[in-house]
């Protein structure tokens, strides 16, 4: 990261808290595949930053307001955004650094899940679009749960693939399964606020082992779809679904509507990254064509 750049973030998260911030260490972090990130510190006062090009600077104003929304909710950490914007040639997200060593533990975490799904709101959907991963993800708010998620989650992903060469028996099975969601979508769930993006990866735990939601893609929904992608990639566990479980059960035929819940997101990583993912995608249409008999 140049000087320049430095400065200048430091100036804007100064400005934004309202204290002046001199960068004392700072430390590249790896591991990410959208985003560039950093951690800016002097003595108490860290920040974590995101940096991307200009034109994703939408995608980090959204994350901004998805991580207020969330806390807003005061039922699980998320870190608190402190600016977004443009500097030296990058769109940036700066937020409070938490150190993230503790151990989870994953009744506290399940507990605090489902009380940010007991906040409701009017309609599914957003007031704004935001994305998934890097793709863009649709928040028109909709009443009917069964249109939002075909028209809002499935289609776009499919048409989306088709663009990108994913054609022939995925886009046959992908429209034939896109005609049947009313009949696999056969509850009308409230629309309980979402992470969205609900994977191992994008929660851990403070010092003190407070659970931590991060990287979200906020909306509201069904809540399972949430803790379906909580199954799809593991790390949650057994005890995280009992713990939630206990404190709101989930509705009949859930094991069905987490294979509808979770092509979404293969489709997102067919669409993001390739390779293996159309099998996998393919696959979870098939079982669902089979349901649909």
């Amino acid at each position: 990261m140049s000087l320049s750049l430095e400065q200048a973030l430091a100036a804007r998260i100064g400005a934004a808290s309202g204290q002046p911030f001199h960068p004392e260490r700072r430390r590249t972090l790896h591991g990410g595949c959208i985003n560039h990130a950093l951690v800016l510190e002097s003595g108490a006062r860290g920040y974590f930053v995101k940096l991307n090009s200009p034109e994703r600077l939408t995608m980090f104003e959204a994350e901004a307001e998805g991580l207020e929304t969330l806390a807003g909710a005061a039922a699980i950490r998320v870190p608190r955004p402190i600016c977004c914007g443009l500097a030296e040639g990058h769109s940036f997200l700066a937020m409070e650094y938490l150190a993230l060593d503790g151990r989870l533990d994953p009744v506290r975490a399940a507990h605090g899940l489902a009380a940010l799904h007991r906040t409701s709101a009017e309609h599914h959907g957003w007031h704004r679009d935001n994305t998934i991963g890097s793709t863009p993800q649709h928040n028109a708010p909709c009443a009917d749960w069964t249109e939002f998620w075909r028209e809002r989650r499935l289609r776009p992903q499919l048409e989306l693939a088709a663009a990108q060469g994913h054609c022939g028996t995925l886009q046959r099975a992908g429209e034939r399964l896109l005609l049947g969601v009313d009949a696999l979508l056969d509850h009308a769930p409230t629309p309980s606020l979402l992470h969205g993006d609900l994977w191992g990866g994008n929660i851990g735990a403070t010092t003190d082992g407070t659970p931590v939601i991060f990287d979200p893609a906020v909306y509201h929904g069904d809540r399972e779809t949430d803790l379906a992608m909580t199954e799809l990639f593991g790390g949650f566990g057994p005890a995280f679904h009992a713990a939630y479980r206990e404190a709101w059960p989930l509705a009949p035929g859930y094991a069905i509507r987490k294979t509808l819940y979770n092509l979404y997101h293969v489709l997102n990583h067919l669409n993001l990254f390739g390779g293996g993912y159309r099998q996998q995608a393919q696959g979870m249409i098939e079982q669902l064509l089979a349901e649909l008999g």
